[in-house]
């Protein structure tokens, strides 16, 4: 019975370190743009600056 006045103070904490995490994200405009980085991996710019800096 004694290990609750541990467990529930620190899952407690936990909750409120996501959460305020979470709402830090939010602000700071994490999740403003989910589709660009997908497109950015089939973009060809970085294969064609790579294939520049090549030697023959």
């Amino acid at each position: 019975m004694s290990i609750l006045f541990i467990l529930i103070p620190l899952s407690l904490a936990l909750v409120a370190a996501g959460a305020w995490a979470f709402f830090w994200a939010v602000d700071s405009g994490q999740f403003d743009d989910l589709d660009a980085p997908g497109w950015d991996v089939l973009r060809d710019e970085a294969a064609s600056r790579n294939s520049d800096h090549e030697s023959p």
